[in-house]
Parts: structure tokens; C-alpha cells; sequence
């Protein structure tokens, strides 16, 4: 497969997972905001999002103040930023059409109707309860486009290459809610443990659809070092890190298989996966959950690159 086939499968699979996270954690975020004992505290629940979405510094280089209309207007619509919504599905559809004939039907009509549908959707459409309609359509058509993938694609180089970058997506995603969504939002008069403690942990889990999938594990109510022993080291959490470690490593193996060469991000691959696999939270906590966590997205990132230097370029 040549290289720019290869890098256009990966970034249309990172582009949606990155559209449906946005979608997830404006959804959580809005969800927050209303709830009484939240709305008294001081509204920093719109700052962490940005914060978790990597574009705090786009961000306030244009607003003075996140407000839930600018930083909805920014990350949902704004063009200038190439990681809002409507840039990830716009970029996602040009990529897929430069690599048309390596899509199934499935994949490609699904991309294109979302990017024939994107121009109905606007900052006044979504106003009031306009906005979870329109975030709920985000996600659905991320899912669809995943669902297309699993169920349509060979499985051969082209598959993985998407897969690796739905998971590259996914994996930082859920370190970066884990570690910034909680630590930026509680207030510093707000109690641990209290009320809007408890909030924010169920919004965490619910970000990532693992709210009902906890409570399915876990009979012990909301502790943090069950959450995060949760989003970081039980597989079968399909969203927690040790699940994205495992399928990407997977993945690559299979791609080392079909082109008989291992490279350098490999090697990366099993440290981050080993890692996961044979620690315990207890070690996690030990370090600290912010430095285990920041720790992983920048081994995440590196990951990326050498993938890309691989395999991309």
C-alpha cells in the first residue's frame, strides 16, 4: 500500500474518533452545567473542556472567556480551529475521497453524508436543546463510520492502518478526561467526596460511556481509584487505556506479519501495553495519577510519530 493511502486511512479513523470525543465531552460538560449544586461554583467546567480538547491556546488567543457559547461555537463550528467538529468531518471526508477506492461503500457513504448534512447544523440550530441533537448525530455518525469499518473492511493492511488511528484517537482521549477533566473542574472550596465531587466522577465515566459498565463491575458506588483502575487497566472496558494499548498492538503485529519488518514503534507498542498489562493502581497512585497519565499521553504522541515514520512517510 503506498504510504499517503496508508496516512489518509489513519487520520480519516483519528479525525471521526476525535469529532465523537468532542461530541461526548461537550455533551457531559452541558449535562454539568445545569446541575444546581455546579452552577453556584465558578463555571470552570467550560474551561476544562478546552483544556481536555488540547485548544486552550487557539482558544484565548481569540476568547477572552470561556462562556458555553464560545467554547461550543469553538470547538463544535469554528473553521480556524482544525480540531473542531466541523473540521475533523470536513478533513475526514477530503481524506477519504483522495483514497476513495480503498474504502468500502459503507465507509465512504457514510462520510459523505455526514459531510452533506454538516452545512444544516449551525451555531443558531443548536441552541437550547438543539445542541445534545446535534452532538448525538456527531457521535452516531462516528459509530457508524467505526461500525462500517469493523464489519465491511478486509483484513488486511488498509484495516489496520484505520484501526491504528481510531485508537491513537481513543487512548488519548480518555487519558486526557481522566486527567484533566477532574483536576481542573472541582472548585477549591468544594469538598472531596461531596456533591459536586461525585458529579464529576459520574461525568468522567459518562464521557466515555462507561457509566453503566462500572456500576457492572464495581458494587461499591464512585471511588477514584476504582474509576481509574477502570479507564486505565481493565480490558474490557473497550475505552480505558489498557484496551486502545492492546488493539494497537495487536494491529501493528498484524502489519509486521504482512510487510516482515518490526520498527521502533513496535517497541513502543509492547513497553506501553506491558506496562499496562502487568501494573497494578496501587503503583499508578504511588507515582501519581496526574504524572502516570501525562506520562502515557506523551508516550501516546511519540507512538504516533514513529508509527507515522514507519509507515506514513
Amino acid at each position: 500500500m503506498l504510504s499517503r493511502t496508508a496516512d489518509s486511512l489513519f487520520w480519516i479513523a483519528r479525525y471521526m474518533e476525535r469529532a465523537e470525543n468532542l461530541a461526548r465531552t461537550l455533551r457531559v460538560t452541558d449535562r454539568l452545567s445545569l446541575m444546581p449544586s455546579i452552577a453556584e461554583a465558578d463555571g470552570s467546567e467550560w474551561h476544562s473542556t478546552v483544556v481536555v480538547s488540547g485548544c486552550e491556546e487557539g482558544f484565548y488567543a481569540k476568547h477572552e472567556e470561556a462562556t458555553p457559547e464560545n467554547v461550543i461555537s469553538y470547538l463544535a463550528f469554528d473553521p480556524e480551529n482544525p480540531s473542531s467538529i466541523r473540521a475533523c468531518i470536513e478533513t475526514a471526508r477530503r481524506n477519504a475521497r483522495a483514497v476513495r477506492t480503498a474504502l468500502t461503500t459503507e465507509q465512504w457513504e457514510c462520510l459523505n453524508a455526514a459531510w452533506l448534512a454538516l452545512p444544516g447544523w449551525n451555531e443558531a440550530r443548536v441552541r437550547g436543546s438543539g445542541l445534545h441533537r446535534f452532538l448525538d448525530w456527531v457521535k452516531d455518525c462516528s459509530l457508524l463510520f467505526t461500525g462500517g469499518t469493523v464489519a465491511t473492511m478486509l483484513r488486511r493492511d488498509s484495516y489496520y492502518f484505520t484501526r491504528l488511528g481510531t485508537f491513537i484517537e481513543r487512548s488519548d482521549n480518555t487519558a486526557r478526561i481522566l486527567d484533566v477533566k477532574y483536576h481542573v473542574l472541582l472548585p477549591e472550596h468544594a469538598e472531596v467526596g461531596g456533591g459536586i465531587d461525585y458529579y464529576q466522577w459520574a461525568s468522567i465515566l459518562r464521557a466515555v460511556s462507561g457509566y453503566r459498565s462500572y456500576n457492572a463491575v464495581y458494587r461499591e458506588g464512585l471511588k477514584p481509584w476504582l474509576i481509574a483502575e477502570f479507564l486505565i487497566m481493565r480490558e474490557e472496558m473497550p475505552r480505558s487505556l489498557i484496551s486502545c494499548s492492546a488493539e494497537i498492538k495487536n494491529c501493528l503485529d498484524k502489519l509486521a506479519e504482512e510487510y516482515g519488518q518490526r520498527h521502533e514503534c513496535h517497541r513502543i507498542a509492547g513497553q506501553i501495553y506491558s506496562r499496562l498489562r502487568f501494573g497494578q493502581v496501587e503503583d499508578v497512585f504511588r507515582q501519581g495519577l496526574h504524572e502516570f497519565l501525562s506520562d502515557h499521553i506523551e508516550q501516546n504522541d511519540r507512538l504516533g510519530i514513529e508509527i507515522s515514520r514507519s509507515y506514513l512517510m
